[in-house]
């Protein structure tokens, strides 16, 4: 019994080992690659929506959104979107049968009538970009292009070419033109040739300096205006599009100074077709 009193009590020490202690496993890799994928796509939409048109946009936003019909109009063809683009859906009902009513439920017009004003301001600015390059070369050079400037109005697009105190139109105090306006309605009857719309050609002359016995300024506004259709006709220009051609005197002056050269104009308008 002595012998087992001086024995040394024997510990036993239990460790408890955590495996991977300290990096808790792979799950946060998965939420940090899901957070990099949403910010991705985050910045590739704020780039779209700046790299690209209204229009461009609303098409590829219809392509994606499974709640939009992509052909909601039968086009016959085998292809893709019944063989036309879903941007111009508008003419597939063109290309083969079926359609749309002309009116949808509660009255409304199809989307492609609603859209026949803003395809022809978008034809209209086709013939701006042929004279000024918008989609390339200009079709003026830039001595001629000092005396054109265009807009787009409610009535259409007016095409006005104006004296500068570097070339004039016509002869002072005639209706005879100069070779410059020559060049310049050859350039615009091409351009109004990408079009159908009917043309008015009106015509502005500066104030006289002293009051004269005959008033000439109607007559002369009206006898340019009448030298221009004459260009323009033989430029192309079918005669049955003239809808009009107008002389307004010295009554619409542009410019401060009613003696000014550039009151001396002519405004040729490629007239809307919805307009009465």
């Amino acid at each position: 019994m002595g012998a087992q009193s001086n024995a040394s009590p024997v510990i036993i020490k239990k460790k408890k080992i955590v495996g991977a202690e300290g990096h808790h496993g792979g799950a946060w890799k998965v939420a940090y690659a899901d957070f990099v994928t949403a910010m991705m796509a985050f910045f590739m939409l704020m780039w779209l929506l700046n790299a690209t048109t209204e229009k461009q946009r609303k098409g590829i936003a219809d392509y994606f959104n499974p709640t939009t019909p992509i052909n909601r109009i039968s086009g016959g063809g085998n292809d893709l979107f019944g063989g036309d683009s879903v941007l111009k859906e508008q003419f597939l009902a063109n290309n083969g049968v079926g359609g749309l009513p002309t009116t949808l439920a509660g009255g409304s017009k199809p989307a492609e009538a609603q859209s026949v004003a803003e395809q022809e301001k978008d034809r209209l600015a086709e013939v701006q970009d042929y004279l000024f390059g918008g989609g390339g070369e200009s079709f003026l050079n830039d001595n001629l292009k000092k005396h054109v400037v265009t807009r787009l109005t409610d009535e259409g697009l007016v095409i006005e070419l104006f004296d500068t105190d570097e070339g004039q139109l016509f002869v002072e105090g005639q209706a005879q033109p100069y070779r410059l306006l020559i060049d310049l309605v050859r350039i615009v009857s091409d351009a109004a040739g990408l079009v159908r719309n009917g043309v008015a050609v009106e015509g502005f002359v500066r104030t006289e300096p002293v009051v004269k016995l005959r008033q000439v300024s109607w007559q002369l506004s009206m006898d340019r205006a009448d030298a221009v259709r004459g260009l323009l006709e033989s430029h192309g220009i079918p005669s049955q599009r003239m809808d009009r051609v107008t002389g307004h005197a010295d009554r619409e002056q542009v410019a401060r100074d009613p003696r000014s050269l550039r009151n001396n104009r002519i405004e040729i308008i490629l007239l809307r077709s919805d307009l009465p």
